[in-house]
């Protein structure tokens, strides 16, 4: 029975090098685009370190969601540390590049068991952690949580943001301002300026 074939450090440079090349291939070109020539090419290094790094592109796309599932949940826990949390989280759900990284592994998971079984994994990790401090956060508010659900609220604001950015990465316009205005006017309700 051969050896099992030897993989570079998780820690190493080279290996960070290369999930940042092709997260920024992924981001600008979208993930079909991403092969172990291309990212080396991008990263300025040689292609066989790809397959030194990671046993497979699965292996390494799976390596590139954990590394930035794991950062929006650790920044997700500092946004509902804030002073004005809500303002935080619509903020955080309305960045760009987080709506396009999650919609390109979408794309991804829709061709690749264990990457779905990831993004879901995380996905539900995050809604849990989210529902729960909207909770805190609206009793907290005295909002009627039997008319406004923390799971639903949650469901909604982060829908809501992320649909209109990339509406907005497809050229689109239409009631995004004043979907934007709507959702700051009623957290500003709730959270107002001190």
């Amino acid at each position: 029975m051969p050896a099992p074939r030897r993989l570079g450090a998780p820690e190493a440079k080279n290996r960070t090098v290369l999930m940042d090349a092709a997260e920024q291939l992924m981001l600008e070109q979208g993930w079909a685009t991403v092969t172990s020539r291309r990212i080396a090419e991008h990263a300025g290094l040689k292609p066989q370190l790809v397959h030194y790094y990671f046993r497979s592109m699965d292996e390494l796309f799976l390596a590139l969601f954990r590394r930035r599932a794991d950062q929006g949940l650790e920044t997700l826990a500092q946004v509902l540390k804030s002073e004005r949390p809500l303002h935080a989280l619509w903020a955080f759900s309305t960045d760009a590049t987080a709506a396009r990284f999650t919609m390109e592994f979408v794309g991804l998971a829709n061709q690749k068991p264990a990457i779905r079984a990831e993004v879901v994994r995380y996905s539900e990790q995050f809604r849990a952690a989210q529902t729960e401090a909207l909770g805190r956060m609206l009793e907290g508010y005295g909002v009627d949580t039997s008319r406004f659900p923390a799971d639903v609220l949650s469901v909604l604001m982060t829908s809501a943001a992320r649909m209109v950015v990339l509406e907005q990465a497809l050229g689109m316009t239409a009631g995004h301002a004043e979907t934007f205005a709507f959702a700051e006017r009623e957290i500003d309700l709730l959270e107002p300026e001190q």
